[in-house]
């Protein structure tokens, strides 16, 4: 079956109408129209709630068979307005062979081509479910014939809507401890649709989102649930028509009280990868329950890239209090690391290389806090600059600065002239300010921070990050090494975030860190002049920008996704790069991850705080020989 979403995202929809119980011409056309606004907004799946057309509060008008049979007539006029670009899920009650089920009605290009009964009643409290319909164990058949053509009948049905694959609950089914969602999903199901008619009482709102969101998020799945609402009786109860997609647990789109569609986009693609890198999907539904697969010959108006809601910074929460926290757990979980270390180890002792910049400070923070909660001596935190031909007034101002205000000790090795002798017995010019001019002052503070610490009887802090790892902008053993790295396991965007929480938590180095914040990236190797600019120096111009970079490289690793669609997300991501910038930046990650491979081989050890990690110990295993065309083709 040819594949029409090349880049797997589709959009999913919930249809609220304002039901009138037992009126089916009303409900019936309340339906077509929002099937009609549904494609002509490009939706391809569109659920209604339970007993669409009837209305679940119906009751005992269900055992009137004259309302069957409208139920089915109106279904015959809604499938004229259902062509081949959308798959319809509408709940209907449905009698055949003596019994009668609540069911979900799956319509495409003018036919039904499935049935999916409920399966678990509620007959507690205020439900009494049992008292008008069977249950899909009941059921002696797995096909029935509607309108004189044979539709498949069953809680087992999977239709293979391009790269979803849609299985059907209804309402209690969710909420029971072995739910058929679970059983779709590992069959293969990655889109779930719900149709409920959930009542609200205080605090059953807050319990259903919840539900939802761990249901889609333990099946990493989508989930999209229709409750009725508007219009349904309330003799007894009240229905607020809640309408939920989520998808791997997060909200995509909610409304409530609110008549019409609700429509979410989804990355279907980001799901089939999730479960590739999943243990649990690895085996597969029980032989005991054989699934019908009903594959869709659709028809998508055109292939386009929709964008669900990705944020520009995805290592960073958007939201200021929910980022406070986010900063707070991940500095804590790097302490932890490091106060592991330290003590089994039997090590009271730290040599850091501060250069002034961003990624050196955190890791003085970290050691910083660690040895206060361990009440080790401040003072055996041993801080070192390491001036060379391009350190600047500014970054060696505000390392001293930093340095003093948390009173760890200082000290200063100046590599110029350690590095001027090296040169000069390899007789390399020093005006040939090319690879090896910078990497020996790199290595020569190496040196100075390795001998050190065994000269104290200490460890060496590494200071490199996760961005600089992916794109291995860092010198071979020199600051790709050292005893323990704090921050190998936090991104550019994200070590940046922790440096501003810090300040913003602590007033008495709140200004110094504010100006390393606001300090551009550089490692300062090359002679800088007497205003102290060196553009050619700043990272960022020669690697191209941080934020991109780790955009790239959550989408890369997290979600597995293709150079192609990276880059089409981030044209229509970042409105502030024009796209020859992010294609030449994208160009320069991908060539310097595969080709760095090697440095990671044999990194330092450094926890991993979030959902991705370098680490070839840990989460990745590649060949440090891996072809690079492989991402060009």
């Amino acid at each position: 079956m040819e594949i029409k979403s090349k880049f797997g995202t589709y959009k999913v929809a919930t249809g609220n109408i304002y039901t009138k119980v037992g009126d089916i011409k009303h409900n019936k056309e309340e339906v077509i129209l929002l099937i009609k606004e549904a494609i002509s907004k490009k939706v391809s799946v569109l659920t209604f709630a339970e007993l669409t057309l009837i209305g679940y509060t119906a009751q005992d008008l269900l055992f009137f068979n004259e309302l069957n049979v409208k139920e089915e007539e109106a279904i015959k006029e809604i499938l004229d307005y259902v062509d081949d670009s959308i798959l319809v899920s509408i709940g209907v009650s449905f009698r055949h062979k003596n019994q009668l089920f609540n069911t979900s009605f799956l319509l495409f290009n003018h036919k039904v081509i499935g049935i999916v009964p409920k399966t678990y009643l509620p007959s507690n409290n205020e439900f009494y479910e049992n008292r008008w319909f069977s249950s899909s164990k009941d059921a002696s058949f797995d096909k029935v014939i509607f309108d004189n053509y044979e539709v498949p009948f069953g809680n087992n049905l999977l239709i293979h809507f391009d790269k979803m694959i849609i299985g059907v609950e209804l309402c209690e089914d969710l909420w029971v401890i072995d739910s058929p969602s679970n059983h779709h999903c590992l069959a293969g199901a990655n889109v779930i649709l719900n149709l409920s008619a959930s009542n609200d009482l205080v605090g059953k709102s807050k319990y259903r989102n919840n539900l939802v969101k761990v249901q889609s998020a333990k099946l990493l799945c989508a989930y999209v649930y229709s409750s009725s609402g508007m219009g349904e009786s309330s003799q007894d109860l009240v229905y607020s028509g809640e309408q939920l997609i989520y998808n791997e647990g997060s909200l995509i789109a909610s409304s409530k009280d609110k008549k019409g569609l609700l429509i979410g986009l989804i990355d279907i693609e980001k799901n089939i990868n999730d479960r590739i890198n999943s243990s649990q999907f690895k085996y597969g539904v029980s032989e005991s329950r054989i699934y019908k697969d009903i594959y869709l010959d659709i028809s998508l108006k055109e292939d386009e890239l929709l964008i669900p809601d990705y944020s520009k910074t995805p290592f960073i929460p958007y939201n200021e209090s929910t980022r406070s926290e986010r900063c707070s757990e991940v500095f804590d979980l790097l302490k932890k690391g490091l106060m592991t270390r330290l003590l089994n180890i039997r090590c009271k002792k730290v040599v850091i290389g501060v250069s002034g910049g961003l990624d050196s400070t955190l890791t003085l923070l970290i050691a910083y806090e660690v040895f206060k909660e361990l009440n080790y001596d401040l003072k055996d935190i041993i801080a070192v600059t390491l001036p060379g031909f391009g350190s600047s007034k500014r970054t060696k101002s505000n390392g001293s600065e930093l340095i003093k205000k948390l009173n760890v000790t200082s000290k200063t090795i100046d590599i110029k002239k350690m590095a001027t002798l090296h040169l000069k017995e390899l007789d390399h010019s020093l005006d040939n300010f090319d690879v090896t001019y910078e990497n020996a002052q790199a290595r020569i503070r190496t040196l100075n921070l390795m001998d050190l610490a065994n000269k104290e009887g200490a460890i060496v802090l590494g200071t490199g990050d996760m961005s600089e790892a992916a794109l291995g902008f860092c010198t071979y053993n020199a600051d790709h090494m050292s005893m323990y790295n704090c921050n190998i396991g936090v991104p550019k965007t994200l070590v940046k975030e922790l440096v501003r929480n810090y300040a913003n938590l602590n007033k008495e180095v709140r200004n110094v860190l504010l100006d390393i914040i606001n300090t551009p990236y550089s490692p300062e190797l090359l002679p800088i002049s007497k205003n102290e600019v060196n553009n050619s120096q700043v990272t960022e111009n020669i690697v191209g920008s941080y934020v991109l970079h780790d955009f790239f490289l959550y989408h890369l690793l997290r979600n597995k996704f293709t150079k192609e669609k990276i880059y089409r997300l981030a044209c229509l991501t970042f409105n502030e790069y024009d796209e020859s910038y992010i294609k030449n930046t994208i160009d320069i990650f991908f060539k310097r991850f595969v080709t760095s491979q090697f440095k990671r081989s044999c990194t330092p050890d450094g926890v991993k705080v979030g959902s991705i990690a370098l680490s070839p110990r840990g989460d990745l295993r590649l060949a440090s020989d891996l072809n690079y065309s492989i991402f060009n083709d």
